[in-house]
């Protein structure tokens, strides 16, 4: 029998969430496929306390979603949280365009 997964709703701020390296890695490797956290213990050089920890932080910002199947527990990300970021960030395109259409009239321009 499978277990449920649990959704919490999210108590920790995505940004705050993210902005840890090792978070973020976990997020990547979660990406892919749901594991056990002894499979994610294995990817990093810090305790099972700590990545339990830095689990618990991205499940309560939305990020992952637990499940206990029998005696473990196997995360999962969920990537909907992200688009706040996204959103974020995309307000900062304009700028970026702005930089790169004025570095183009510059190279343009002393090309001659």
């Amino acid at each position: 029998m499978r277990g449920k997964m649990i959704a919490t709703e999210p108590t920790h701020d995505v940004f705050q969430a993210i902005a840890d390296p090792n978070r973020r890695k976990m997020l990547v490797l979660l990406a892919e496929t749901e594991l056990p956290i002894a499979e994610i213990v294995k990817q990093f050089p810090i305790s099972r306390t700590a990545v339990n920890k830095h689990l618990h932080v991205l499940a309560d910002a939305g990020l992952v979603m637990r499940r206990k199947q029998g005696r473990e527990t196997r995360y999962q990300m969920r990537p909907a949280p992200l688009a706040e970021v996204k959103q974020w960030i995309a307000f900062f395109d304009q700028y970026w365009d702005e930089k790169l259409d004025a570095l183009a009239k510059f190279v343009g321009n002393n090309s001659d």
